[in-house]
């Protein structure tokens, strides 16, 4: 991260010193403006500047369609390619509309990042040309419609898409990517719907809190479950792409493939798209598919960042009432992954995917436990003055984070918990990442010893410059029962970068 230097530094340390009530703070954590430097970034500038396009714009809406990766050029499940989700299938060709307006070989498109930024922008400025709009005078609002019609969906479907970019434009997006730091500072617009304005969004019959958006007919098989079929299992799917083009691809007619349910990872919105009583094409065994409710789940099986809590939880929720309603047995030999139906030549939901506590949410009532500290829990949570308090990140857990200089001095953030009884307990570190962050974070735990008496303290080491903004497993430790300290964040390390302490989650085994 870049320094302040001379006469602005002390002006904005105290500012700072003013404002964050903290003992010291640091100008570089607090550094504002958006971050687009390096080549990634300056491909965004490039091709926003080509074709009038905002570029805060043009990344919020890769980051909702990728979160910027390009997945090494491998397609998502709708043909989707690179950090835009340039699409080549049967029904949506808006990779050979990208060559088209850019003059760019397709195959360039697929795999050059700058190129596709480029092939991006150009349909976005397109579909602002054709509601009859002049591109240059288009302020950040007005774009809406525009960025509708990039989701290739329709109605409701589109609307929530265009809604869920400006999202991202409004809580500013601060990302890693192979290095490079992608940070858009937050903007406080609101858009015009223009004619999304008054759509009503239909609810599902099956689960209330989903929304109901019809798969392709083609793509399921109609019936009248549980009378024709007994329905005894629910499977876990990753998209392999994203929440608007999974919608899309399932009302592809060419698809040949939908679930039941779609579940958003940024929000845990969920959308229904077969109705229970039917069968969806998604567990690739026919006898599964008749016998199962499939859930598919926004993200890659390969990255992490994708598994939010926001997520868990609503599928978590979704499972349980899908259990209760057949009485399905709420264990892994019945909730299982797609990679457990037989036959299956697919890997979702893959090593990601954290069973733990995923089932410890769909079995709450039956005894299982978890609780989470952060830094603002009130009781819970204790440092010193030395440890400055930011809300910098858009990665944070919360409403803010506490960050604090390496030191070798005993200065650690404590997080209390309340261990109802002792036994095996999964812990998991919520933290913003960046490259101004230290790569060897110390992470005390204090664990039952063998006597069960008492606690001996292990360390575990975290690199914070990378898995940002998501719950990072620790491991499984055994816990003594009561109500203590037992994870302290250490600034003792021989690790460069700023040292973070943000939250904590322990879920019983």
């Amino acid at each position: 991260m870049r320094k302040g230097r001379g006469l602005s530094f002390f002006v904005l340390l105290l500012f700072l010193l003013t404002v964050v009530g903290t003992g010291w703070a640091a100008p570089e954590e607090f550094e504002r403006g958006h971050r687009l430097d390096g080549p990634m970034g300056q491909a965004f500038r490039k091709a926003a500047d080509a074709y009038g396009v905002p570029v805060e714009l043009l990344v919020a809406l890769a980051y909702a369609e990728t979160r910027l990766d390009d997945h090494d050029g491998v397609p998502s499940v709708a043909g989707g390619y690179g950090v835009m989700h340039l699409v080549s299938n049967p029904q949506v060709t808006t990779l050979d509309l990208a060559a088209k307006l850019t003059g760019l070989d397709p195959a360039r498109l697929r795999t050059d990042t700058a190129a596709n930024i480029l092939g991006g922008a150009a349909l976005l400025a397109h579909y602002a040309a054709e509601q009859g709009a002049d591109v240059k005078s288009l302020k950040l609002g007005d774009w809406f419609e525009a960025v509708a019609r990039y989701s290739q969906l329709e109605g409701v479907a589109a609307r929530d898409y265009a809604l869920q970019v400006y999202e991202f434009l409004n809580r500013g997006i601060d990302a890693v990517v192979d290095g490079e730091e992608i940070r858009i500072e937050p903007q406080a617009v609101t858009p015009d719907l223009g004619r999304f304005a008054g759509l009503i969004t239909v609810q599902s019959q099956d689960y209330g809190p989903a929304a109901w958006v019809p798969a392709h007919s083609s793509n399921y098989t109609a019936s009248n479950r549980p009378s024709s079929y007994p329905i005894r299992y629910i499977v876990i799917h990753v998209t392999q792409g994203s929440y608007s083009g999974t919608i899309s691809w399932f009302q592809n007619p060419s698809s040949n493939v939908s679930a039941h349910y779609v579940i958003r990872s940024s929000d845990g919105a969920i959308t229904q798209m077969v109705r229970e009583k039917d069968i969806a094409w998604h567990a690739g065994n026919w006898t599964y598919n008749t016998q199962s409710i499939g859930i598919e789940h926004e993200g890659w099986v390969s990255s992490c960042t994708w598994f939010t809590d926001a997520m868990y939880r609503a599928s978590a929720a979704l499972t349980r009432n899908i259990a209760q309603k057949y009485g399905i047995p709420m264990t892994r030999s019945y909730i299982i992954g797609h990679n457990e139906v037989p036959g299956a030549t697919h890997t979702d939901p893959g090593s990601c995917w954290d069973w733990n506590y995923y089932m410890s949410l769909v079995t709450q009532s039956s005894g299982s436990w978890s609780a989470i500290v952060d830094n603002t829990t009130s009781g819970r949570f204790r440092a010193s003055s030395n440890w400055g308090t930011s809300s910098w990140s858009s990665q944070r857990y919360g409403s803010n984070y506490r960050f604090a200089e390496p030191k070798a001095v005993s200065d650690a953030a404590y997080y209390k918990f309340n261990i109802p009884s002792t036994g095996n307990y999964d812990i998991y570190m919520w933290y913003p990442a960046n490259s101004g962050y230290n790569d060897r974070t110390p992470v005390v735990i204090w664990q039952a010893n063998s006597a069960g008496t008492g606690t001996t303290p292990v360390t575990v080491y975290v690199n914070q410059r990378q898995n940002g903004g998501m719950w990072v497993h620790l491991g499984t430790f055994r816990l003594l029962a009561g109500d203590r300290e037992i994870i302290a964040v250490s600034r003792w390390t021989s690790g460069t970068g700023y040292v973070i302490a943000d939250a904590f989650r322990v879920v019983r085994r």
